[in-house]
């Protein structure tokens, strides 16, 4: 099989992956989706990815991965808190759904290599993603910003929640302002990325998007200052614009930070800070504090906890906190103890903004978009395979006349 085709499947496999994650809730859309059926889609894409997958790796070689091995014993939890069907047979169900998501990215990480491949296909799908919401809006400018959502931007060709939108965009941004300051990509392919991606999430105001991007690009572009000329002049212009637009547009910037919403609205996070507190009141059996509750819709009480570690607690208890938390300290120590390189700062960037996110948003113990952020970053992180040594052909011996005949006289 060709190296360009084996490339095209294992992005297309990427896309199917990033396409499950997508999800099938959110507002209302231009044309009515039934929630069957963007369900069907979404599961139909991770069974194709994994057959992709699984095609173009049909020898099963895969590379040693500390990030998958610990996803892989994620599942442990998850199958023991929900064999008792407590949460129905949806647990299973997306036990399932997390066994085979966690299989495709062990058939594809035979192509981690350190290198920006993954983070070129990443990109990509999440730019067609966002591409489909500037289209939503166009289309419908009142369906793309209802009111429901306080005239947050949302997906009105696919059902897409503000903070869904922004998280794409961000990670984006992020990711093509590094490659710009490596040169892997020149400035009108970055521009053409950054400039919309930075309008949609403007209009999402979702404020931990902006937040991780912000943060995550200082801890990238800080891990390239001492080799990097283009990340300390960039470094520079960005102190000098934020304090410029803090002094010209600190109003602005606050009414737009604070969404309209009172001062105790906003110290409660928007309500999550109630659900967080009924959640850890709750009494629990021991097997549900070591294990929790099964795999359900990362809420309670009806309502989303809107934290990746209450929510890995509430369905996979302290052991799923535990792993996840050993995904995020191995993936972070092994982005620290590498040389300064652009793949580094990737990686940093990645890390950094998964952590900051899963404070207001959850999805770190289930397949989702920050799992397949991660799994970017390890394939950044991945040492590459060693080229088998040349044999030195070794000079033979010249045989005398008497000696080459078989025969002895």
């Amino acid at each position: 099989m060709g190296t360009d085709h084996t490339s095209k499947i294992v992005g297309t496999a990427w896309g199917l992956l990033i396409l499950n994650t997508l999800g099938s809730t959110g507002a209302e859309t231009i044309v009515p989706l039934p929630r069957s059926l963007i369900q069907m889609v979404t599961m139909g894409a991770l069974a194709v990815a994994f057959t992709l997958a699984l095609a173009v790796n049909p020898r099963l070689r895969i590379r040693a991965s500390a990030f998958v091995f610990l996803l892989t014993l994620l599942l442990v939890p998850s199958v023991i808190s929900s064999a008792d069907l407590e949460s129905g047979f949806g647990a299973l169900f997306r036990c399932a759904r997390l066994a085979l998501f966690v299989g495709t990215l062990w058939l594809l990480s035979r192509w981690w290599d350190g290198g920006l491949t993954f983070v070129r296909h990443h990109i990509r799908m999440y730019f067609a993603v966002l591409a489909s919401v500037a289209a939503g809006a166009v289309l419908s400018p009142g369906a793309a910003m209802p009111e429901l959502y306080g005239g947050r931007l949302v997906g009105a060709l696919w059902p897409l929640t503000p903070p869904q939108i922004g998280q794409y965009a961000a990670v984006i941004i992020g990711l093509a302002v590094l490659l710009l300051l490596g040169r892997r990509t020149d400035r009108g392919s970055a521009a053409v990325v950054i400039v919309p991606a930075l309008v949609l999430l403007a209009l999402t105001h979702t404020r931990t998007a902006t937040l991780g991007l912000l943060i995550g690009l200082v801890l990238a572009i800080g891990s390239l200052f001492l080799t990097s000329a283009a990340a300390r002049r960039f470094f520079a212009w960005a102190v000098l614009c934020a304090a410029v637009a803090a002094v010209g547009f600190g109003s602005a910037l606050r009414a737009w930070f604070l969404r309209g919403q009172s001062e105790e609205n906003f110290t409660s996070l928007t309500g999550r800070a109630k659900v967080w507190d009924a959640l850890l009141a709750a009494p629990r059996t021991t097997s549900e504090h070591l294990f929790g509750a099964g795999l359900g819709d990362k809420s309670f009480g009806g309502l989303p906890i809107d934290n990746s570690w209450l929510a890995v607690y509430h369905e996979q208890g302290m052991t799923g906190v535990a792993l996840v938390a050993a995904v995020i300290v191995v993936l972070g120590g092994v982005a620290l103890l590498r040389p300064p390189s652009l793949p580094r700062a990737c990686a940093i960037f990645l890390i950094s903004y998964c952590a900051i996110a899963s404070y207001t948003e959850a999805g770190l113990g289930d397949a989702s978009p920050y799992l397949l952020h991660l799994a970017v970053a390890a394939s950044l992180l991945a040492v590459p395979a060693a080229a088998p040594a040349a044999t030195a052909e070794v000079p033979r011996r010249p045989v005398p006349r008497w000696a080459q005949s078989s025969e002895v006289t």
